[in-house]
């Protein structure tokens, strides 16, 4: 008989993606396994994970706004409703283990699970958890993680430090410049650099850049940038306006490999996917943490790399004062360039998503 699996999650594409990683990896070395995934309605996942050909079921679940809102009244109710939910779907479904990836239905997912006894594992792909999984981390049996000191929030015997999962096509890094940067008709004698400010975009940093366009293109330098799907027509209007080549936005950017690829510089958010891909293709990178992810993980996570000399911060509410100056300075010093890629290579997990099914498939047995 074959094994069955849960995966739960989602919400952005840093958990989702890590989550179709691991389901790919068990795949991979068990061709029957059945794989479920749990997701929260309206959200990224149940989009992107039958895109990946995988089934999903969705909760009706959502978390507090940080802000004063009268929804926030009805989450506890929701919530319930998730959990009986969840309960229901592990009745039918029968899994053999199930994993938690972050997001609202992993919570509710592996709440419900430990109610019935059945093995669950947390994947924390932060340096700072969050609050729910913190909770959980009584209940469940294993808890991969992709930090050092993670005791301080975890029991020590329930820890593997795994890494975090990546896309496989990032992980493999083939050897493919040339044709990304045809795929992103750039010139390859300029200077490029990627910005990414997670698969939603970053309003603070996709702002930052709009103000330094015509200088970032007076010194000679390439963009490729992910906006998100918000702020795209306003990247696209001021792209036209200013009349500048070398200049190309995209609401988001699938090949994600590729631009990697063709970047000589990485700006980005500090979201736990994104720092481990930048450690995995090894790229000098400007990181800008979310100011108001949960308790603050995305500056835990930045600081992480700044303290091995592996990436530079800047403040969100420091981006448009200081991005431009901040490229253009490690533009000019391609020693330090050069010294931070060395860096963040070293903290590179490539097999993490290896590590994580084995302590999966370790609790089937």
């Amino acid at each position: 008989m074959p094994n069955k699996f849960i995966i739960s999650g989602g919400g952005t594409g840093g958990h989702i993606f890590p989550a179709i990683a691991i389901a790919n990896e068990i795949k991979a070395r068990e061709k029957d396994a059945e794989i479920l995934f749990v997701g929260a309605i309206g959200r990224m996942e149940m989009e992107k994970v039958p895109a990946a050909g995988y089934q999903i079921i969705g909760l009706n679940i959502s978390g507090l706004k940080r802000s004063f809102s009268l929804s926030n009244l009805a989450v506890p109710f929701k919530l319930f409703r998730a959990i009986l939910e969840a309960l229901k779907i592990l009745k039918t479904f029968k899994p053999n283990v199930v994993i938690g990836v972050g997001g609202y239905a992993s919570s509710a997912m592996l709440y419900a699970a430990s109610r019935k006894e059945i093995p669950a594992l947390i994947q924390e792909q932060n340096s700072f958890p969050g609050i729910t999984n913190k909770r959980l981390a009584g209940k469940v049996k294993k808890i991969c993680v992709a930090y050092d000191g993670m005791e301080k929030f975890f029991p020590a015997e329930k820890l593997a430090q795994t890494g975090n999962p990546v896309r496989q096509e990032i992980a493999s890094q083939p050897d493919n410049k040339s044709l990304a940067y045809k795929h992103f008709q750039l010139d390859q004698g300029k200077f490029t650099v990627l910005v990414i400010g997670g698969s939603l975009g970053a309003l603070s940093i996709n702002q930052s850049v709009l103000k330094n366009l015509k200088k970032l293109h007076e010194n000679g330098i390439q963009l490729v940038w992910q906006t998100g799907v918000g702020f795209i027509e306003e990247a696209q209007k001021a792209m036209t306006d200013a009349g500048l080549p070398g200049i190309h936005a995209y609401a988001f950017i699938k090949e994600m490999h590729l631009a990697y690829a063709v970047a000589d510089l990485v700006v980005s958010r500090a979201g736990a996917i994104a720092v481990s891909e930048l450690c995995i293709v090894g790229k000098p990178a400007i990181l800008i943490p979310y100011p108001h992810a949960a308790e603050d993980h995305q500056t835990h996570n930045a600081m992480a790399l700044v303290n091995q000399n592996a990436a530079v911060l800047i403040k969100d509410q420091n981006a448009q004062s200081q991005l431009g100056d901040t490229i253009l300075s490690l533009y000019a010093d391609e020693q330090k360039r050069t010294s931070l890629a060395q860096n963040v290579s070293k903290m590179a997990k490539p097999d993490a998503t290896g590590k994580i099914v084995d302590e999966i498939f370790k609790l089937i047995k």
